[in-house]
């Protein structure tokens, strides 16, 4: 039992330090094996304390990895969340152009109608004129004058009084009542 106690708490480390005594030959083996076992604990716990910082920084750089893909994720949302936002805001613009765009066709309808409007009340006004002008330029005409009929009575021209004037006639037949 003492050998395997030996060997599992002082076998690497005594194979290691009897090699390097053969190895270097020093003057003082003992002192030298001593010495340097003494070093070996010392390298021992400076190895564990490098193994230890390098899973630390193993796993810091692992936490730092994942950090740095989440704000990539984070930009790449952005970004995604930045140009919905852009062409949200282009297809609002795009709409109120169109409804500026039909509002000014709306307008102009409205325009043309009401010139439309005007020009067919001018022509009415205009025919009207055309027709007064004609029937004036008639009612100074006989009526063989105006009519290209043979046979049309050869009559002057009868003024009509604005204002109705009672004849002498129907004066006397008021008064024989």
């Amino acid at each position: 039992t003492e050998s395997i106690y030996l060997q599992k708490h002082l076998g690497a480390c005594l194979t290691q330090g009897l090699a390097e005594v053969a190895r270097v030959r020093p003057v003082d083996p003992i002192e030298y094996l001593a010495l340097w076992i003494y070093k070996f604990k010392d390298n021992v716990t400076m190895e564990q304390l490098r193994q230890k910082e390098m899973a630390e920084l193993e796993h810091e750089r692992e936490l730092a990895l994942m950090e740095q893909e989440m704000m990539e994720r984070l930009k790449a949302e952005e970004l995604l969340l930045q140009q919905q936002q852009l062409a949200l805001q282009l297809e609002l613009e795009m709409q109120e152009k169109e409804r500026q765009r039909i509002q000014e066709l709306q307008r102009a309808q409205e325009q043309l109608d009401k010139e439309m409007r005007m020009n067919m009340e001018n022509l009415v006004r205009s025919e009207d004129t055309l027709y007064s002008e004609e029937a004036t330029l008639d009612s100074g005409k006989t009526l063989a004058e105006i009519s290209d009929r043979y046979g049309a009575p050869n009559l002057s021209r009868v003024e009509e009084l604005d204002e109705p004037m009672f004849s002498d006639v129907a004066l006397n037949i008021d008064q024989d009542l």
